[in-house]
């Protein structure tokens, strides 16, 4: 199973970065990932808050195919623990789906479109992070399920 992360935002230069390709380094030696930016949206400030979140909702729903399972990473979604969320993981390559695609909205969520389109929400925290920190957090783990799963003791 392939594992996709559409995320709407900035596509380098941010003070993560390292950290971030340092897990996808890892990561791509369990699985095939695909990382793919949408951009923000030019003169979004001229925008309401929901033409922004049906603007950036075409550009995701461009990026996902039919058969793809796909995740919204939603603080309404639901929480797990990182055992729970490598199990989850697991049933999702167990139902046979080529590809798990996760996606982090832009700054004020989804659009219907979105959300009609998903199949799961899961939340990383009731927190609010910035999106690059949901990256790096979403990222590490990531690699921690990849651990999990493999029965490494990166997870302790």
């Amino acid at each position: 199973m392939k594992i996709k992360l559409i995320w709407v935002g900035k596509p380098d230069g941010d003070m993560f970065d390292e950290a971030i390709k340092s897990y996808t380094k890892k990561i791509v030696s369990y699985f095939p990932y695909e990382i793919v930016a949408i951009p923000y949206l030019k003169n979004a400030k001229n925008m309401s808050e929901e033409e922004q979140k049906k603007r950036e909702g075409e550009a995701i729903l461009k990026k996902i195919e039919k058969d793809e399972l796909v995740i919204l990473l939603d603080e309404r979604g639901k929480e797990y623990t990182s055992v729970q969320f490598a199990n989850f993981v697991q049933q999702c390559a167990n139902s046979g789906r080529k590809v798990l695609t996760f996606v982090i909205g832009g700054a004020y969520g989804f659009s219907n479109d979105v959300y009609a389109r998903q199949n799961s929400q899961i939340a990383l925290s009731k927190f609010t992070f910035p999106h690059i920190m949901v990256r790096l957090i979403f990222a590490e783990q990531l690699y921690r399920v990849c651990t999990i799963l493999n029965n490494e003791p990166y997870h302790h």
